[in-house]
């Protein structure tokens, strides 16, 4: 697990506060856990500030801004992305998306961020293709997909009755195998680590709490959720489960290290 920079490391403290604000010491000492500096920290709250991510929310507190939320947002409901999941009836969700030139870099870059964090993989040049298992309707998928940076000149829409070569191929796009040997082996990462961690002084329990959790929580924020036809459905489900464990005791860990520095 790689070392967080000061600014991904305060852009997801403020992603986990749900809506509270961190101060400018939280910020210092959540970095001094990782062995980033005063400088480096305040720069990167500079920066930050100066890319519109966050904003004051009061002497020395910072909040994310309304633009930063777009994407923060979606992130955050991590914990409810498997009740979106729903039995498959064997129709596919399309997206046609044309090409961008090179002065659409950035928005080339939130389409790719928006159709991989629904799980849709490219058919082809121009079309992008998963499973239609997610959410109740297709305006809701539509929608997040919009929101989160595809163009809306993009049509979004369901499709049925390919060959069966194509069928075939549309299956190669995902690696189900892989996904269940990550299911099985960050589960045993993560229960191994809940076996042991309240042994671990407060700043080494805070730092591989958000180590850990934030690789199994971006593992569930880009998991395409397959059907289960394709996947073993249980494994993820069981993964899911002890994501949130590791969660829910980061967050104690965190409250108890930002009371300690109040007390």
């Amino acid at each position: 697990m790689r070392k967080p920079t000061a600014k991904s490391l305060i852009l997801d403290l403020l992603l986990a506060a749900n809506g509270r604000p961190l101060s400018a010491k939280q910020a210092i000492a959540a970095c001094a856990i990782f062995d980033i500096s005063v400088n480096n920290t305040r720069v990167a709250l500079v920066r930050l500030s100066a890319e519109g991510l966050i904003e004051s929310a009061g002497r020395a507190l910072y909040q994310l801004t309304d633009d930063a939320h777009t994407l923060a947002d979606d992130v955050a409901a991590w914990r409810t992305r498997s009740t979106r999941v729903r039995p498959w009836d064997g129709s596919y969700i399309v997206v046609q998306a044309e090409k961008l030139s090179r002065s659409e870099a950035r928005q080339q870059r939130a389409r790719a961020r928006a159709l991989l964090m629904l799980g849709f993989q490219p058919l082809n040049e121009h079309l992008f293709i998963r499973a239609n298992n997610i959410e109740d309707h297709l305006d809701a998928v539509r929608g997040r997909l919009y929101k989160l940076g595809l163009e809306r000149e993009a049509p979004v829409f369901a499709a049925s009755h390919f060959d069966q070569d194509a069928t075939l191929r549309i299956a190669s796009l995902w690696n189900p195998r892989e996904l269940e040997t990550n299911y099985v082996t960050l589960e045993k990462k993560m229960r191994t680590w809940l076996d042991r961690h309240q042994a671990l002084e407060p700043e080494v329990a805070a730092r591989e709490s958000f180590l850990l959790g934030g690789a199994a929580i971006k593992h569930v924020v880009y998991d395409p959720f397959l059907p289960e036809e394709w996947v073993d459905a249980d494994a993820r489900n069981r993964f899911l489960a002890v994501v949130d464990e590791v969660d829910k005791a980061g967050q104690r860990i965190w409250s108890a290290l930002w009371a300690s520095m109040e007390g």
